[in-house]
């Protein structure tokens, strides 16, 4: 296989199950503590590979999380977008910091996320506001330094570049 091809499918492959996860039903109590999955596959492939990952994936994927939830339309997308550029705003930071510095940037760019989606979620329906809404953010910070080192074996064993 083609090592474009190869490091095309990988990424698609990732976020795909990436989306599953989002998706993936949950008792109600447990929703508040599943981390943004999408979120957090967006903002490694856009750290890693700018060049291939942009804003418009994230919208895409946003839409199809939209379509999948039966979120009103483009809320989701919106947030994803977001993600994407906020990602790409700061990947070369990023990549120079260590894992730990990380973690600490990823809850700040899915927290600033989660905090859209809120505000979406007020200006369409009857939803109350509390902290609890930045548990699936420090949640994927706590898990970005072993999701970063899981995704980049799983490259490097790929020979994705």
């Amino acid at each position: 296989m083609n090592v474009s091809l190869r490091g095309l499918a990988t990424t698609w492959i990732s976020l795909f199950l990436a989306l599953c996860l989002q998706v993936m039903p949950l008792p109600d109590a447990w929703l508040v503590w599943r981390p943004d999955w999408l979120g957090l596959v967006l903002i490694y492939w856009c750290v890693v590979a700018p060049q291939r990952i942009g804003v418009f994936h994230g919208f895409i994927l946003g839409l199809l999380l939209d379509l999948i939830e039966g979120a009103p339309l483009g809320q989701n997308a919106l947030v994803m977008a977001l993600i994407a550029f906020l990602a790409l705003l700061v990947y070369q930071r990023m990549r120079a910091y260590a894992l730990v510095q990380q973690a600490v940037l990823v809850f700040v760019l899915l927290g600033i996320a989660q905090l859209l989606e809120q505000w979406l979620r007020i200006i369409f329906g009857p939803f109350a506001i509390n902290l609890a809404f930045l548990l699936p953010a420090l949640i994927g910070a706590v898990l970005w330094p072993w999701f970063y080192t899981l995704l980049q074996m799983l490259r490097r064993r790929l020979g994705v570049s």
